[in-house]
């Protein structure tokens, strides 16, 4: 195989893996542009060196198989575990295919690694949308998560019924979170007071608890303000 032969065969898999990975960058996922190209640049060079070694045919399906292989290690890198989910098994996916893409141009067959390519990128942008509409209509019923809230504000006495009144405005008129409690304690400094509220969400909403924590801190006699949550509990 001539140096132009070899030239072209690469420079064919670098530009589809750029085309698998402009689409992953995109999606801003792990495995991006860069590792998708390397991918097929490297199933190509693996091949051509097995057909370059015997100036034939080589035998480049014993190098495929170990692209296979190799791969399926890479993959692993991207995967993830989060409780009960698992993340990166799509990226993992395109990895594996950009592998075939270069393979296939290691080979020669553009036309098929042309075709790979495209049903790869097709996948993601039309599949994508498609997945999403089927799982709005999935048959298992989803958990509902409990989530309590502790907001805890440190302020003036002077200041008490007036902040009482403006925390009350602000969460307890929202339909997405439920004020159970609200109290006043006396600190060792008789001139403050701590006022502590508890809140029940059945949804994340720690944006929420913060813009009303945001709110609290402009005001004048308010000394510390700060939330967290305090317990969590899921019900079907």
């Amino acid at each position: 195989m001539g140096l132009l032969e070899f030239t072209l065969r690469i420079f064919a898999a670098l530009l589809f893996g750029v085309a698998i990975g402009i689409e992953r960058q995109w999606r801003q996922r792990s495995a991006g542009l860069r590792t998708n190209t390397l991918v097929s640049l490297g199933s190509a060079a693996y091949l051509l060196i097995s057909v370059s070694m015997t100036e034939t045919a080589g035998d480049p399906s014993r190098i495929a198989a170990q692209i296979v292989t190799g791969i399926g290690f890479l993959g692993a890198g991207v995967i993830m575990k989060d409780g009960l989910s698992v993340q990166g098994l799509n990226t993992a996916a395109t990895i594996w295919c950009s592998a075939a893409v270069g393979s296939l141009c290691g080979l020669g067959l553009f036309r098929e690694a042309a075709v790979v390519t495209a049903a790869v990128m097709l996948t993601h942008l039309l599949l994508r949308p498609l997945g999403q509409k089927v799982s709005s209509f999935t048959l298992i019923k989803t958990a509902a998560t409990q989530i309590d809230y502790l907001f805890t504000i440190k302020c003036k006495v002077a200041a008490e019924n007036h902040i009482r009144v403006l925390l009350v405005q602000m969460l307890g008129n929202d339909e997405k979170i439920l004020l159970k409690s609200l109290s006043s304690d006396d600190t060792e400094d008789i001139d403050t007071v701590v006022i502590t509220a508890v809140i029940q969400s059945f949804s994340q909403q720690d944006s929420l608890i913060e813009r009303a924590a945001s709110r609290l801190t402009i005001e004048d006699q308010v000394i510390k303000v700060s939330w967290e949550i305090i317990g969590t509990q899921s019900e079907l």
